[in-house]
């Protein structure tokens, strides 16, 4: 099941993060910092064994741009479409809030070019992006590559 985060989630979401960067396939995030953007995540709870499975952030970076950010879902649960319908779910929630596009920097491009996201330079994002990069142990000699997506956003005027 997917639902926004609870703060009674944010060790579980840590303790996944924590597990993928040791990879190399996000990056680390403070515990501190979780707490403090856990309205940003949404999680896969498997309720029958009171289990996180999986997170995604959604991450507010301008007025028209978001990021999806540390998307992380078990081993034991990879492959049966857990982490495409987070990222969707984060998607669902950046349109709501009218934002117009959405980008990750990710080492597994793939994925997101299957769910319609489109290859970006890195520089075509505004400086705002590079923030996160400085704390990254990655910088500056970093793996990802850029994709956005776009969504097509009501007026509510």
């Amino acid at each position: 099941m997917i639902r926004k985060a609870r703060l009674k989630d944010v060790k579980d979401i840590h303790r996944l993060i924590t597990h993928f960067s040791k990879t190399g396939q996000v990056i680390p995030r403070p515990l501190g910092e979780l707490y403090e953007s856990v309205r940003e995540f949404f999680v896969y709870e498997v309720p029958e064994k009171d289990l996180i499975a999986g997170a995604c952030g959604l991450h507010i970076v301008w007025e028209d741009l978001g990021e999806i950010r540390s998307l992380v879902v078990s081993e034991e649960y990879q492959r049966e479409g857990i982490g495409a319908d987070l990222v969707r779910a984060c998607l669902e929630e950046a349109r709501e809030l009218g934002l117009s596009r959405v980008f990750v920097l990710t080492v597994v491009p793939d994925f997101f070019l299957r769910l319609g996201f489109r290859w970006i330079e890195k520089g075509e994002l505004p400086h705002k992006v590079w923030a996160d990069c400085i704390r990254c142990p990655k910088f500056p000699d970093c793996d990802e590559v850029a994709l956005i997506y776009s969504l097509e956003v009501e007026d509510r005027g």
